[in-house]
């Protein structure tokens, strides 16, 4: 691996670490200007795996798929001011996002707990957009409160046998695998009897049906399974010890969706709606405030980040993370439809403009209070866990 020292075209593979902040911002946006699809730019809907892996494999090509993974595992091993500046920067030119359960979520979860042979097997098909992922946690009954669910998984010989129903399943109709939360002993504390399972979803006995949402797009699908039987090295970590590694996994998810990179796109969609209405002036002062918002949060949020970078769990007050970026990023889109008026009735991108999509955004950012945890569970975790309030 060579290193970089400069803001020019950085070479596949290189280590961008050594370089300042800087030169970093500028060598990504100079490569993401020269190598982004200009076609998948700023598209109005989450995309599905097969239209954003042009883009996936760019970025794989250039081992820019993982920047948080150590480098010895295909990572880029970038501090969390380099992370965040690649966020920002990806926003900025309007990156459509991948389908990154398996960078943002399987990845970290079997760097720290898999063993050798999972980590052998799936990272480097995760790396190559082999494998898409998908996350098999919540159920009808337990979502928010996920350690009431219900799906089971029982041990027959050199097998575990897998019934059940997961929802909300971000892009399970596109995935090639999932991993699921499933209770293997019925008779523990509801915490106490939940294993962790990877399984490919073409496994005889797994259903999968789109969930159309409230933007008229299926991004979600609802996956059953029936008698499905996988390995029994297929599980994670040890049985029953489940519930650990998800509250881990759940610490990077929250982590994850308390990015500023939605509210950022958010704003930067404000400010062009601003300029293309001709409008900016009128709302300086709004722009203004909104922007010192998001300031305070990139900075609570990198504080969260460097304890990862410093190989220390995340712990329960990591919940008001996701909550201050939930409100965030509907109050800016709120916003949004304040100045898009009656344009923001529109569906999909405004006539004049394809990268202006008010209606869009705005239906796009409601389900944020609710998805990896309402933000009333959050706020219940943080009453009882940081602030040791009482019911």
């Amino acid at each position: 691996m060579t290193a970089i020292t400069s803001p020019t075209a950085p070479q596949p593979h290189a280590d961008l670490d050594p370089l300042t902040d800087a030169d970093f911002r500028a060598a990504v946006r100079n490569w993401i200007a020269a190598s982004y699809p200009q076609n998948l730019r700023s598209p109005p809907k989450r995309l599905h795996a097969a239209e954003a892996m042009p883009w996936y494999r760019i970025l794989s090509q250039q081992g820019w798929l993982a920047p948080g993974w150590p480098r010895e595992y295909g990572g880029m091993g970038l501090s969390p001011s380099k992370l965040l500046i690649m966020i920002e920067e990806m926003e900025r030119y309007g990156c459509a996002r991948l389908p990154d359960t398996g960078l943002t979520m399987v990845g970290p979860l079997l760097i720290a707990h898999g063993t050798d042979a999972q980590r052998a097997y799936h990272l480097p098909k995760i790396l190559s957009g082999e494998i898409i992922w998908c996350q098999g946690y919540s159920e009808p009954d337990a979502g928010s409160d996920l350690a009431a669910l219900r799906t089971s998984a029982v041990r027959e010989a050199d097998q575990w046998v897998i019934n059940g129903q997961k929802v909300w399943t971000t892009l399970g109709m596109d995935a090639q695998w999932i991993f699921v939360l499933a209770r293997t002993d019925p008779q523990a504390a509801k915490q106490k009897g939940i294993s962790f399972f990877l399984m490919p979803m073409d496994m005889p006995g797994v259903k999968v049906r789109s969930i159309v949402n409230i933007d008229l797009h299926a991004e979600f699908a609802e996956v059953f399974f029936d008698d499905v039987r996988i390995p029994a090295d297929a599980i994670v970590g040890e049985v029953n010890e489940g519930w650990t590694i998800a509250k881990n996994l759940l610490g990077f998810e929250r982590l994850f969706l308390g990015s500023p990179k939605q509210s950022e796109g958010a704003l930067g969609h404000l400010e062009r709606l601003c300029d293309h209405l001709g409008k900016s002036g009128d709302h300086a002062s709004l722009l203004n405030g909104l922007r010192m918002e998001l300031e305070d949060h990139k900075s609570f949020y990198t504080s969260f980040a460097d304890k990862v970078r410093r190989g220390e769990r995340l712990g329960p007050d990591v919940s008001m993370l996701k909550i201050n970026q939930s409100a965030l990023y509907q109050k800016i889109t709120d916003r949004i439809m304040d100045v898009a008026g009656e344009l923001g009735t529109l569906a999909g991108q405004l006539p004049d403009t394809p990268t202006l999509y008010p209606g869009s955004v705005f239906l796009q950012a409601r389900p944020t209070s609710i998805y990896g945890g309402s933000s009333e569970i959050q706020r219940n975790i943080v009453a009882k866990q940081v602030l040791g309030l009482g019911r």
